[in-house]
């Protein structure tokens, strides 16, 4: 246990998602060693973000201005509708270069065990944005877990009386995988999912 400033690094490092205690440590005994002037940089980023990016008013994705650059980009067909939980999915589905459509950032997925319902997740503002009548497919893009998973099949039950086409991404073995290495769920939904050839 460390005192006072350095302590205090770590700990509020040790917070952030995904750093642990040893973790945390390491990274504060970096940010000591370093170049200031690389700590300053690095404190102004963190200012910066803070004080420029918020949520896109369409969205939900990241932005820098009322918009993100999805949602103004003309060139975007409104009749495919992507939802996914977190922006970060976004980046992920764009880097495909596969999707032309516009998406709905849930913001997280239902999780009962940590008190996330649907009343906590941004499904009111997805419902408004269907009800323009333009989407004519709804994409479920949650991630194939069991929050995701009960994610999907809520938003599929309250969207299909609406007349939209509601698919979900295809899940399956990934390339260059092994079939002895795959869990059953996976490779149960990869017989599912088989196509012609």
């Amino acid at each position: 246990m460390y005192e006072g400033a350095i302590q205090d690094l770590i700990d509020e490092l040790g917070r952030l998602p995904g750093v642990g205690p040893k973790s945390a440590q390491r990274i504060a005994f970096h940010i000591l060693s370093a170049d200031p002037a690389d700590v300053t940089r690095l404190a102004t980023v963190l200012n910066r973000v803070k004080d420029q990016v918020r949520f896109c008013t369409t969205c939900f994705n990241v932005a820098e201005s009322e918009q993100c650059r999805i949602c103004r980009d003309p060139r975007r067909s409104n009749e495919y509708l992507c939802v996914v939980e977190e922006p970060k999915d976004v980046v992920a589905v764009e880097r495909t270069g596969e999707f032309r459509g516009r998406y709905h950032v849930l913001g997280g997925a239902i999780n009962p065990l940590e008190g996330i319902g649907p009343d906590n997740l941004r499904v009111r503002e997805l419902m408004s944005r269907l009800g323009s009548g333009e989407v004519k497919e709804l994409i479920l893009a949650t991630d194939p877990n069991t929050e995701g998973e009960a994610t999907a099949t809520y938003i599929a039950l309250l969207v299909k009386p609406m007349g939209i086409a509601v698919t979900r991404l295809a899940s399956g073995l990934p390339v260059g995988g092994d079939l002895e290495y795959a869990d059953e769920i996976t490779l149960g939904r990869a017989f599912e999912g088989r196509r012609a050839v």
